[in-house]
């Protein structure tokens, strides 16, 4: 199924139903005394939140919905039926706006968000007697229900991002760590949409998330990394994977932190280690001073990889 982490959708809350202005026949009261009943509510939509979904595509192909109007009002004081309520099933990880408006977001499994209110029923003819009026000619009419054009984004989440420059290994590492098995390749891009795998220890299961390669300039829209910058946003700790055969491994440590400031401050305020990848491929190993934790590994041949699932199995570290 194609991953789609961003896109509209339509949504209608139904109409209430029409209150009833009906008489019933009874002797020695004016036009035998009002019956009307009250219409019914229109029914409205929710968001509901879903586990085991991972992408926006259902909700790209059908971006249409629409809740069930309330049923009309009767006589003998009979109350419409409520309209149906429309649920609409979505992945974990959802921001809902309408416009410039946050609607909220979807977190946990099952939660549900009411994203349109259907109408109110109009009143019947019953509720409007008064001392100078004992058979009131009148009812309200049902109330509309809310219609709305929402932007869904997705952000994954998940408890660790693999961020790094395209073929710095960050699939293969995923591999490695996980039981994931992402598509490789010795060329730009072999990654073109986030993949998720979980690292199993006997203290805790976590999801790791191996990101698009980030590039220079990814903030403005170059290369694949705007996209997928903001799934980084929702992980409690950021691996920075970096090749440590190219010439000047550094300048992608640094590239990589003037991303993230570019994108968001908040992103440079995650906890985050770094990993440099690719030790299989040098003579001799050289150890930068950085401030982060920092590890040498071979996502490749495994070497440097248990000290690494150590630290981030650690209860301190995610």
């Amino acid at each position: 199924m194609k991953f789609i982490d961003e896109t509209k959708i339509f949504i209608s809350a139904g109409n209430g139903g029409n209150g009833c202005m009906s008489f019933r026949r009874e002797k020695f009261v004016p036009r035998g005394g009002p019956d009307g009943g009250d219409g019914g509510n229109g029914g409205s939509v929710y968001l509901i939140g879903k586990k085991n979904l991972e992408t926006l595509y259902d909700l790209r192909i059908k971006p249409h919905y629409k809740a069930g109007c309330g049923k009309h009002g009767k006589g003998k004081k009979m109350v419409g039926k409520k309209g149906k309520d429309v649920f609409i099933n979505i992945p974990l990880g959802v921001v809902v706006s309408n416009g410039k408006k946050v609607l909220g977001e979807i977190l946990t499994h099952n939660q549900k968000l009411l994203v349109a209110r259907g109408g109110r029923g109009g009143r019947g003819n019953v509720h409007f007697i008064t001392k100078l009026d004992l058979a009131p000619r009148r009812a309200d009419p049902g109330c509309q229900g809310e219609t709305k054009t929402l932007e869904i984004v997705l952000k994954l989440i998940s408890d660790i991002g693999l961020v790094g420059l395209p073929n710095s290994g960050k699939s293969t590492l995923l591999n490695s760590l996980t039981n994931a098995k992402s598509r490789i390749g010795a060329y730009p891009f072999t990654t073109l949409t986030p993949n998720l795998g979980v690292l199993r220890s006997t203290l805790k299961n976590i999801v790791i998330a191996d990101m698009p390669g980030i590039v220079e300039g990814a903030h403005s829209g170059k290369g694949l990394g705007l996209l997928f910058l903001r799934h980084i946003e929702r992980t409690r700790l950021v691996i920075l994977v970096i090749d440590a055969s190219v010439s000047k491994p550094l300048q992608h440590y640094e590239c990589l932190l003037k991303e993230f400031k570019n994108h968001s401050t908040k992103l440079l305020k995650k906890p985050r280690i770094i990993v440099f990848n690719k030790i299989d491929l040098l003579d001799n190993i050289p150890k930068y001073d950085l401030p982060e934790k920092t590890f040498y590994v071979s996502a490749l041949t495994g070497a440097g990889i248990e000290s690494l699932i150590e630290t981030i199995t650690n209860e301190d570290q995610v």
